[in-house]
């Protein structure tokens, strides 16, 4: 006796069905968000006239994804935008392909790639959408592949490198929701700035104040510059620095008679 399948359902003998474990579940871990708060792009602007490192040192030293995550494309190319974010499956790039439809023109797409080394998560066909979607660049922390067809479009792509594996494309996966990049906590409307000197992550809820202590850091640092320029700059913060901590400092080495 046999019984009429269901549109979809696959017969199974005995023993073969599919366990459920092995099944897609909607909520953490396949979730897309489709809008958040983005910072005004003047801001972002304006803090895009900084270098990373002078960032990095208004934030601690605490928000630089790891230094491994570098720009592949071009030594000329740097990022400035709203970050929207994207979680990927290892060695799976449907929730990159999604994003192509829910990030705004100027935005920075940032992926965690699963922390997989030996498949790219996007090549030259997403590269090429994005261009044409505005998409102001990527920072991956992964793998891309296609490199070559990547740099003539003068799309931004920061990586940790590239192989010729390509993704599967079924998912799970999140968008615009956090994630990690290079050992940094980001989440959607953080502002992305990076150069070739490497990326920072400033906070969304943070981004005015950083503006406005950058902007004070750099008029106080000009006469120093000016002073370091000419030779004319003193060291004696670092001696201050080495009396105060009680370091010992001899006027000959130790006598071994």
């Amino acid at each position: 006796m046999t019984t009429a399948l269901k549109q979809g359902q696959v017969h199974a003998g005995p023993g073969t069905a599919k366990p459920k474990s092995a099944d897609t579940s909607p909520g953490p871990g396949f979730r897309i968000l489709s809008d958040f708060r983005r910072p005004n792009p003047e801001l972002v602007s304006n803090l895009s006239t900084f270098a990373t490192p002078d960032i990095s040192d208004e934030l601690n030293r605490l928000y630089a994804p790891d230094a491994e995550i570098r720009c592949l494309t071009s030594p000329t190319h740097k990022l400035a935008g709203a970050i929207s974010t994207v979680r990927v499956y290892p060695a799976d790039n449907l929730m990159i392909h999604k994003v192509l439809d829910i990030a705004r023109p100027g935005d920075v797409v940032v992926v965690h790639g699963g922390q997989h080394s030996r498949t790219a998560v996007l090549g030259d066909l997403v590269a090429r959408k994005a261009k044409h979607r505005s998409i102001a660049g990527f920072i991956v922390d992964g793998y891309i592949r296609d490199l070559p067809d990547i740099e003539p479009l003068d799309m931004p792509v920061f990586a940790r490198g590239t192989t010729p594996v390509g993704p599967l494309h079924r998912g799970p996966g999140e968008i615009n929701y956090p994630i990690s990049c290079g050992g940094v906590v980001v989440n959607p409307g953080d502002i992305a700035i990076a150069d070739q000197a490497g990326i920072v992550i400033v906070p969304h809820g943070f981004a005015d104040e950083l503006l406005a202590r950058l902007t004070a850091q750099r008029n106080k640092s000009r006469s120093y510059l000016r002073a370091v320029q000419k030779g004319t700059w003193s060291n004696e913060w670092v001696d201050q620095i080495l009396s105060t901590t009680g370091c010992q400092i001899n006027a000959e080495g130790p006598n071994d008679a």
